[in-house]
């Protein structure tokens, strides 16, 4: 297990993602503003990850505070929240952990608790939520990994491994689950520009699983696709509409159009929390732009001309049409997606 996030009796332990694959070095957070930092920053990255990273900011919170009660501590619990679902839009889990917590805070308030019940209950959800992760990633990696050859080629773009979770991966838990059943599978991954998570991170997973992978530049996907090279693709996702719509790491509409005109099944693997009923489709995804010097400078060098425009959403969507199945814990969902988000919705 990559140790992605870790709670710690100082605070909460983060695996610098910045910083691979050439150092391994960690972040200790002991409090909110420490992880909405280190959230903002990609430090730690993943929807999975970053809802479950939330979580424990607003127990960091409560165990820093020196309110008596939940009623006292309401104010400032309040605060948090606005604190932590400022830092990335895109990414619905974010939202759904932040809101989960809320909900077990206004039990708390209804029982008028002190802080002590408080900075439990709150720690004991936010743990719970890490363990849920990591026992949701593996049963997508059981039900996606029938859906990958014995032998062959797998495409993903990005990062969606243990270090986009709190263990195990989506993407990456569906080939790591085929590869444990013996399948042979060589992946290709995206180096995902322009923070390269795909050539840094990705890489780095699954080189140090002994699973045999071999970078590509974001353009070269489709020239190996006609050449039959890739016989599929899976990515994560950081939120997925009620239609179908996938909001995942820019480039990823591109892979889906490719994959759709070679005829190669594009798979989409994300726990249900990623799954957005309130957002009808992509179109209503906020996306966000990231910082123009992500663009303009790599590795501390100028790559731009001085004053030149910059765009740097870093998602965008696919449209549901070209996803051939969404791959939960819950199972795989097929098209009309609408119909199968809302019929998995009642398990």
């Amino acid at each position: 297990m990559i140790p992605t996030l870790e709670w710690t009796q100082n605070g909460v332990r983060f695996l610098d993602q910045t910083r691979l694959p050439l150092e391994e070095t960690y972040v200790l957070a002991t409090s909110d503003q420490d992880v909405a930092n280190i959230i903002t920053t990609m430090v730690v990255r993943g929807a999975p990850a970053i809802g479950v990273s939330a979580a424990m900011g607003l127990a960091l919170a409560a165990k820093s505070s020196t309110a008596p009660t939940a009623a006292e501590f309401a104010v400032a619990f309040s605060a948090s929240c606005n604190l932590l679902a400022g830092t990335r839009p895109t990414a619905v889990n974010l939202f759904w952990a932040i809101d989960r917590m809320k909900r077990v805070f206004a039990q708390l308030q209804e029982q008028n608790a002190s802080m002590a019940a408080v900075r439990a209950r709150l720690e004991s959800e936010a743990r719970a939520m890490y363990d849920e992760d990591i026992a949701a990633c593996r049963a997508m990696g059981a039900f996606g990994a029938d859906l990958m050859p014995e032998q062959g080629t797998v495409l993903t773009h990005c990062n969606a491994g243990a270090l986009a979770t709190c263990g195990y991966g989506t993407a990456l838990g569906v080939i790591r689950a085929a590869v444990e059943r013996g399948k042979r599978i060589h992946v290709f991954a995206d180096e995902t520009r322009p923070f390269l998570q795909g050539a840094r991170l990705t890489a780095w997973e699954l080189m140090a699983d002994g699973i045999p992978t071999t970078v590509l530049c974001d353009n070269m996907a489709a020239s190996l696709m006609r050449q039959g090279k890739i016989h599929a693709v899976v990515v994560g996702a950081d939120r997925i509409a009620a239609n179908g719509d996938v909001a995942n790491k820019i480039g990823t509409y591109g892979v889906a159009v490719l994959a759709r005109e070679h005829g190669i099944p594009f798979y989409v693997a994300a726990p249900w929390s990623t799954i957005d009923p309130a957002t009808a489709t992509g179109d209503a995804i906020p996306i966000e732009e990231r910082p123009a010097v992500e663009v303009t400078h790599h590795g501390g060098r100028q790559l731009t001309p001085h004053g030149v425009g910059i765009r740097n959403p870093a998602f965008d969507v696919t449209p549901a049409r070209y996803v051939t199945g969404i791959i939960t814990e819950r199972g795989v969902l097929h098209a009309p997606y609408g119909e199968s988000i809302a019929a998995g919705a009642t398990q």
